[in-house]
């Protein structure tokens, strides 16, 4: 099983709000992402979605936009990110999701010996646009992250590979510590995929902390293609 990533997809199929306005690097954007993800994916193979998938605000219009991936190849694995306002009542998602497609919230699913755990995150300490008021946030997240480690060690088995998607950059451009990379680094993952950043400025596409390896996915960012992360 090969292991694909992208996020930020701001899908708008039900909502007005093309994303050509934020340039025209995104004009047929979803397009230039099906076709690199039909060209690349098996069947067999899993894609991790971190987050921002919908515009919408209401469930039914984020489903709509769900539902505009099903038809590609493989496995998929989504969480809620920061815009995903139609994101609201894990079970109601659960039971309108389309086949092979898998939501986490605060928790894992296991495909063999491979194991996703998610949650959304928040912004970091250290990172330019953490605020005083963004703690109770970042505490409150870091918790749902050790909910989902917890789930975790429920279906571990030795030689698992354990990988996290976070929508959230888990660390600034500096990779200091943080809650985030503290519980990844103590409950062994191996590979972190998020997204979130946008536009121009720096922040690498690959890096390494602690011999965990961290991918940025916003499709921006990757040119519309996917990242191959295994």
């Amino acid at each position: 099983m090969k292991v694909f990533a992208i996020s930020d997809l701001h899908l708008s199929g039900l909502a007005d709000k093309p994303m050509d306005v934020f340039g025209p690097g995104w004009e047929g954007h979803f397009e230039k992402i099906a076709r690199d993800w039909q060209e690349r994916v098996g069947e067999d193979d899993l894609v991790l979605l971190g987050g921002d998938t919908s515009w919408g605000m209401k469930l039914e219009e984020g489903m709509y936009d769900v539902n505009a991936l099903r038809d590609l190849p493989g496995e998929k694995v989504f969480i809620r990110g920061n815009h995903d306002y139609w994101w609201s009542g894990i079970s109601r998602i659960r039971a309108l999701a389309p086949p092979r497609c898998h939501f986490l919230q605060n928790d894992c699913v296991k495909f063999g010996d491979l194991i996703v755990a998610g949650s959304r995150g928040w912004t970091c300490p250290g990172s330019v646009d953490f605020a005083e008021q963004d703690m109770k946030l970042y505490l409150r997240e870091a918790e749902r992250f050790r909910l989902a480690f917890h789930e975790v060690q429920k279906v571990r088995a030795e030689g698992d590979k354990l990988l996290v998607l976070i929508h959230f950059p888990p660390f600034s451009v500096k990779k200091e510590d943080t809650l985030f990379t503290e519980l990844f680094e103590a409950n062994a993952v191996d590979k972190v995929v998020f997204g979130h950043l946008h536009g121009s400025g720096y922040f690498p596409l690959r890096s390494e902390k602690a011999g965990i390896e961290y991918f940025l996915t916003s499709c921006d960012k990757t040119k519309f293609s996917l990242v191959q992360v295994l």
